[in-house]
């Protein structure tokens, strides 16, 4: 009678973003635009942030666009890591 213990982890943060910078090894910078109004005008306006993410096997490049994760601490900066590229932009 063993049961099938199943490890369940938090709710993780997820962001869909675009590779900016892909020259570090294994980390690549994602830079993730979002909407939201300002807060005396309530105008809408873009902003941005940059996320540094782990990518284990280098293969994001600049221009992707790509979903990436919360996850542990990597490095100083580094507490993101790749979960799936979701697009690559047309080569002319």
């Amino acid at each position: 009678m063993s049961d099938a213990v199943v490890e369940v982890r938090g709710h993780r943060k997820e962001r869909v973003g675009v590779v900016v910078s892909d020259v570090q090894d294994k980390t690549i910078v994602v830079k993730v635009d979002r909407r939201t109004p300002h807060p005396l005008y309530q105008k809408i306006v873009k902003v941005s942030k940059k996320f540094t993410a782990h990518d284990e096997k280098n293969e994001a490049k600049k221009g992707d666009t790509v979903r990436i994760a919360e996850t542990r601490p990597m490095s100083k900066n580094k507490c993101w890591r790749l979960l799936e590229i979701i697009s690559r932009p047309e080569q002319e």
